[in-house]
């Protein structure tokens, strides 16, 4: 699947365009735009650090609600598959034989088959849909709905060209679904509007191009299932990098994101201009990042031990975001900022994103001092989930009607 040597390259060397394409940049980067808020300096926003206990004490709470015994799994996909307490993708496991240590290789592939398309489809649902599942009787909307009908789309076969082999996303089949065949797997329609579907079929559409250009990551005929085997080439003695999932996951994927900045021939993806930043730019990574969390599971049944996770840095998306602004360790400087829509490149969305990367950093060390836990046992991909992004809609459930974010950014959906 891949040469060796090949994974040699993917670490980039500092100076480079590629080198943007790390969660170290996007820590290293994101302190810079950060560092005039601290000072004071900022003409878009104030830093109050006397904030940073009370903001640590409300996420504690929100842990202890929904993890009393702090067995708190990471941030990732898996959990809205799981929504209302229903272990999904156990039982479709076990409904296509894939059960067992046997078949963990083949399960894991199937994994990646599913969470892969199912985070790129994650874009804003609209306030208005509702998904109802017919097995369970369940009405769910946002992530967790996305979540669950991309699973029985999944099921249904629709991303696998063989159909003796419906648990496959291939580029063949990727390349040809539908916006119809969407609206009907997400049950969308007059009353149930789910915005962007003919952007969501055209995403689709443009991963299958991307695989079947590069057979080095995706394999001949292209799957994303085939990732699996080149990090298990990568790995050594079982273990790999988060830093190496991730590299792979931003080169394998950074044409997927057209009209991005592009550098030196290298699309950067989720990265903005801001002056303050070294050289101008600032990378996020959220999706791609967000990505990688959602993999740390079906690496794991495949037998490898993903290592240094604490390179990964958190998630600036309008939860985490949000929750900074809505309990006033942010405070935005123009009141407009919270009225009017925003752009997503504009400096100050910029630079909320950069700060919500390093409050993020800043929260960790003393919700694990609240905890009685530390960095290793209670990563940033825990609190996050536990956690920072539950409280961000906590508190906005509790300011807002329908729980709206306190900012409105108008994306395409690749960055929120």
């Amino acid at each position: 699947m891949i040469a060796r040597e090949r994974t040699e390259n993917l670490m980039p060397a500092p100076g480079t365009a590629a080198a943007l394409l790390t969660a170290d940049a996007v820590r290293r980067h994101c302190g810079e735009v950060a560092r005039p808020a601290i000072e004071g300096r900022s003409a878009h926003f104030r830093w109050q650090e006397e904030r940073v206990p009370a903001v640590a004490a409300y996420v504690v709470d929100v842990i202890r609600e929904r993890y009393p015994s702090l067995q708190v799994p990471v941030h990732s996909r898996w959990r809205h598959f799981e929504a209302g307490g229903i272990d999904r993708w156990a039982a479709l496991a076990a409904t296509h034989g894939l059960e067992g240590a046997a078949h963990r290789v083949e399960r894991a592939r199937a994994a990646v088959d599913l969470v892969i398309p199912s985070v790129l489809l994650d874009a804003g649902a609209g306030p208005e849909w509702r998904y109802r599942e017919a097995a369970s009787g369940q009405e769910l909307a946002r992530s967790e709905g996305l979540a669950v009908a991309g699973l029985h789309l999944f099921a249904s076969g629709l991303l696998s060209s063989d159909r003796a082999q419906p648990l496959r996303a291939d580029a063949v089949a990727l390349a040809r679904v539908r916006p119809d065949e969407l609206a009907r797997a997400f049950q969308a329609g007059p009353g149930n509007a789910l915005v962007g579907l003919e952007g969501r079929a055209a995403l689709l559409a443009r991963l299958g191009a991307v695989m079947q250009s590069q057979p080095e990551w995706f394999g001949a005929p292209a799957r994303l299932g085939n990732l699996v085997d080149a990090w298990r080439a990568m790995a050594s003695g079982g273990r790999i990098a988060a830093a190496e999932v991730l590299a792979t996951l931003l080169r394998a994927l950074g044409a997927m994101w057209p009209g991005r900045i592009v550098q030196d021939g290298v699309p950067l993806g989720d990265c903005w201009r801001h002056p303050a930043a070294s050289g101008g730019l600032v990378p996020f990574h959220k999706l791609t990042q967000w990505l990688a969390y959602s993999l740390l599971e079906p690496l794991a049944d495949a037998g490898l031990t993903v290592t240094g996770l604490e390179s990964l840095t958190g998630l600036p998306e309008y939860r985490n975001g949000g929750l900074l602004l809505d309990l006033g360790l942010l405070e935005a400087r123009d009141p407009t900022f919270h009225t009017r829509v925003l752009a997503v490149d504009e400096p100050a969305v910029v630079e909320w994103r950069a700060l919500t990367v390093v409050g993020l950093d800043r929260l960790a060390p003393p919700v694990r001092a609240a905890l009685g836990l530390d960095a290793a046992a209670f990563p940033l991909a825990r609190m996050l989930e536990g956690g920072t992004w539950a409280a961000g809609r906590k508190i906005a459930a509790a300011r807002r009607a329908g729980g709206a974010p306190p900012v409105n950014v108008a994306s395409d959906g690749t960055v929120f």
